[in-house]
């Protein structure tokens, strides 16, 4: 997609965005749309999945037998080739005793390539969370300022699901979701376990269509339930940008996209406007500046906030007059519990594939008993299920060779149940991230530095979220496959479950954040923030589609002023 060569110099633009994944390409769609030249500048590699991705290579024919290496973390078939959780010359630092992981995808399309496409919406208590339990703070929107553009969300990227009904769940119009895949047969059982005991399943939203969406330049197939979609969609069932909005902006003529351009720091045409960026041309090494009426940072919370912390004329960076800009910063908890069903166990073989993923999902479902005080964790988890045919976890095989170990393994095959826990985060003051004052990147730019620390909250809900998977493993005569682990070491590392949000948090007045609820910040009248840093909190939900939602909402508003004149 990339047009070459490009000439920095030349480049006349209305927009400059910083990264191409859910935010940055939402931006690019809707922005060239409304007749603005965008300039999009992305740090990775250029990438074409349908180019590249073969949908139907076997494992077996695979290096490694499709294995994870180092610089394909999530197996042979990862496309971040050059991205993951360590980047060659590109480190990142931590304070003392601090566990964090900082996943970089480093190609066009950003994280949207290769996720989990799991896209919940979120309701009326994770925008005000202060005001149930006075931790935290709340966010100057509410549900109804965001419902209209989940709405236009869900339509615009193909969302499967149906109804949820529950509390703070709230369900989507009938037009917005395309019909879901039936239930797997370890699902079903799930369900019917977990109802019995009075815990809600429901059939979850994904990001995976299942109705071909026509379009003239990027036209997407429905789902045909063959392959894993950690090999790339060359037929753009699952939603990413690369297959649905960069194409669809750049048919505009008004989109031009240069990859392997590393942002370095935001620019400034005098006190608070910025006038670009400077970027390093990542395979050269050569420096270059471009300017625009406006600037859009879509790089990544984590990515967006060192930019922030490195540009400006001193320590707390451009855009930081509230001090808040690298706080609060949060992750998804996890955890992990798995089971073996004997009574799954030699089922007969038949296609349950469907969409890659769950089919089903358990949402958070003891609100009443939190309000109560009930409970010693102050916000909610969910879990997201995993059963179906594959080759079964090694702790529910015996220690066998040969032909017994074949055996066991089509025994056991389509026998065991997982169960992942996601869960909210709350803020505290001892997680954050810094410019490390002595390390730089290959580059020369200044790094990050880590500081994370689960609190109390976070570990109690881990623990209860055990004792629940247990228990419905037990109802099931399951054998628990866990070892037994205290939460601090059950608990997933902070940032593992790639759900960073929160260093530059929206807020009603620039004493207390850096950003307003359209992105804009506070001190930087033309520079606009659209990615999951504005978070003023995290959820139990993953936040993909809440990101794509406000993205929508601060690009309208954008255009919006363009068209006003504010950028004459």
């Amino acid at each position: 997609m990339t047009a070459a060569p490009f000439d920095p110099a030349a480049t006349a633009a209305d927009v400059i965005i910083v990264g191409s994944g859910a935010a940055g390409g939402m931006a690019a769609y809707s922005l060239t749309k409304a007749g603005l030249h965008c300039l999009m500048l992305e740090a990775g590699r250029d990438y074409d999945p349908q180019a590249e991705v073969n949908m139907f290579a076997p494992e077996s024919d695979a290096p490694l037998r499709g294995a994870s290496t180092p610089d394909k973390p999530f197996g042979y078939f990862d496309a971040t080739v050059g991205g993951g959780w360590e980047v060659d010359g590109e480190p990142y630092t931590m304070r003392e005793g601090t566990n964090f992981r900082w996943y970089r995808s480093r190609m066009l399309g950003g994280r949207t390539n290769h996720w989990g496409r799991h896209v919940p919406r979120w309701g009326p208590y994770d925008f005000k969370p202060f005001s149930r339990d006075g931790l935290g703070v709340d966010w100057p929107i509410g549900y109804d300022d965001v419902a209209p553009f989940y709405d236009r969300v869900e339509r615009m990227i193909g969302v499967n699901g149906g109804r949820i009904e529950l509390e703070n769940h709230p369900d989507s119009p009938p037009s917005c979701l395309m019909p879901p895949p039936k239930p797997r047969v370890p699902e079903m059982l799930l369900k019917a376990t977990c109802e019995s005991m009075g815990i809600p399943v429901r059939t979850a939203h994904t990001a995976v269509i299942t109705r071909d969406m026509p379009d003239k330049v990027a036209p997407r197939s429905a789902c045909f339930n063959a392959t894993p979609c950690t090999r790339g969609c060359t037929i753009g069932a699952m939603f990413q940008t690369t297959t649905s909005f960069l194409p669809m902006a750049k048919a505009t003529g008004n989109l031009t996209i240069v990859t392997d351009a590393m942002v370095s720091r935001v620019t400034m045409a005098g006190a608070g406007r910025a006038a670009g960026v400077e970027y390093v041309d990542r395979k050269t090494g050569a420096r270059h500046q471009v300017n625009a009426r406006a600037v859009i940072l879509a790089a990544g919370t984590c990515e967006t906030t060192r930019l922030l912390l490195n540009s400006g004329d001193g320590p707390a960076g451009l855009a930081n007059a509230s001090g808040q800009l690298g706080r609060n910063l949060t992750d998804s908890t996890g955890a992990s519990f798995r089971a073996y069903v004997p009574a799954l166990a030699d089922r007969p073989r038949y296609n349950e594939d469907g969409i890659g993923g769950q089919h089903v999902y358990i949402p958070f479902w003891l609100y009443e008993e939190q309000k109560r005080g009930e409970l010693d964790f102050a916000r909610g988890y969910h879990f997201e299920i995993g059963g179906r045919f594959g080759i079964p976890p090694a702790a529910a095989l015996p220690r066998v060779w040969g032909a017994g170990l074949k055996k066991a393994v089509r025994t056991a095959s389509g026998a065991t149940i997982g169960m992942t826990l996601r869960g909210e985060m709350i803020p505290n003051k001892d997680t954050y991230c810094e410019i490390d004052p002595g390390v730089r990147d290959r580059f020369g730019i200044p790094v990050l530095r880590f500081a994370f620390r689960w609190s109390q909250h976070e570990l109690n809900q881990v623990a209860h979220g055990r004792r629940t998977a247990h228990a419905v493993f037990k109802r099931m005569n399951a054998t628990i496959l866990d070892p037994e682990l205290p939460p601090e070491k059950l608990i997933t590392a902070g940032g593992e479950i790639i759900h960073e949000l929160g260093s530059a948090r929206m807020g009603a007045d620039a004493r207390s954040s850096v950003v307003d609820s359209y992105g804009q910040t506070w001190d930087v009248t033309n520079l606009v923030l659209m990615d999951g840093a504005i978070f003023a909190s995290g959820a139990h939900k993953n936040p993909t589609l809440t990101i794509l939602a406000l993205a929508l909402r601060a690009s309208e508003r954008l255009a919006a002023r363009f068209k006003s004149g504010a950028f004459a």
